[in-house]
């Protein structure tokens, strides 16, 4: 009886200890997602900044006329 109670508590110990962790995979995938969220937003802003650059030169020849 005491060993299966021993082994009912260290298989509960070890399931317990398991349910905390991520594994490298896990932490690799959500390194990508990072990267790839922070890729999005780069290229979000250089769309906005080029598109307000083409305004400032269209306003910038209108003037010039």
């Amino acid at each position: 009886m005491k060993k299966l109670s021993f082994v009912l508590a260290a298989a509960g110990l070890m399931t317990l200890a398991a349910c905390g962790e991520t594994t490298p995979t896990e932490n690799a995938a959500e390194n990508v997602e990072d990267v790839a969220a922070n890729a999005e937003d780069v290229i979000e802003n250089i769309s906005e900044n080029a598109a307000e650059a083409i305004d400032n030169v269209v306003d910038n020849t209108t003037n010039a006329m």
